[in-house]
């Protein structure tokens, strides 16, 4: 039996539900955390508050007093308990607008859902097999004062995955309206050309990672050289080596995009870097 935590209260997944006229699903007007638990510590635990409350500011939602970040991380915890995950486990901690219109004047009343799955644990290693990456074709992401937030409302995402799908391949790579790729479908990505490290900056549009501020945080002082530069077309065909970043797989190397290929050489030396 697996728990669900809304608003506080524990039900079981099979009877938990949201009213049919939430802002959330008529709207996709809401926010989401995916959090690493790991031996019951929650992973980077202050970057993921951090870009949450910020995303909860910008999208004017009106917070309960008593939801601060100790309330919500003690609510976390509990629903992780109560489905025996403390060991290893990936929670989606969302927040969302409540009952009502777009234009009905009302503040737009917070509500919450935490969920709690398994996962194995060769998830949060590097991947033996490079991953294979295509580039998501007619769709493209609108750089904006939302787009950098991690939303629930992810159509785009998800018109790009069915897509890597169909191709057999382990991902999409999204691009931004200006044709320059800026992440994929559940991570930001990376490139090494020489001795530098590229990311694209979030004035492309892609999301504020958890995992990809880590890394930015991290390596300069290993002695890496890390650089936020568009990727723009062909820049990752002349990269050495890529990968991809996210909060709950950590890093993963990419062996090919589309025909080109790459090695995963100069990524183990980012990977034994970043220290957890």
């Amino acid at each position: 039996m697996r728990y669900v935590n809304i608003n506080g209260k524990l039900q079981t997944s099979t009877s938990a539900g949201v009213p049919y006229d939430s802002r959330v699903v008529r709207y996709g007007f809401g926010l989401f955390e995916t959090v690493l638990v790991i031996d019951g510590k929650i992973q980077l635990k202050d970057l993921h508050w951090d870009r949450l409350f910020s995303g909860i500011e910008m999208l004017d939602l009106v917070m309960p007093e008593l939801m601060t970040r100790e309330w919500m991380e003690s609510e976390l915890m509990r629903t992780v308990k109560k489905n025996q995950l403390e060991k290893l486990c990936r929670v989606r901690f969302q927040v969302y607008a409540g009952r009502g219109g777009l234009f009905e004047g009302q503040a737009a009343w917070t509500e919450f859902i935490i969920d709690c799955h398994p996962v194995d644990p060769s998830i949060v290693q590097l991947n033996e097999k490079g991953l294979s990456l295509i580039y998501a074709e007619n769709l493209a992401k609108s750089p904006n004062m939302i787009s950098n937030l991690k939303t629930t409302n992810a159509m785009l995402y998800a018109m790009a995955a069915r897509q890597a799908t169909a191709r057999k391949a382990d991902n999409a790579i999204v691009k931004n309206v200006y044709g320059n790729p800026m992440e994929t479908t559940l991570s930001n990505i990376f490139c090494i050309k020489g001795d530098t490290l590229y990311t694209p900056p979030l004035t492309e549009g892609c999301i504020a990672g958890v995992m990809r501020k880590y890394i930015m945080q991290q390596l300069p002082s290993k002695g890496f050289i890390v650089n936020e530069e568009p990727f723009v077309p062909g820049f990752l065909e002349s990269a050495d080596a890529v990968f991809t970043t996210n909060a709950i797989r950590r890093i993963k190397w990419v062996q090919r995009i589309e025909d080109k290929q790459y090695q995963v050489g100069k990524i183990l030396d980012v990977y034994e870097n970043i220290s957890y």
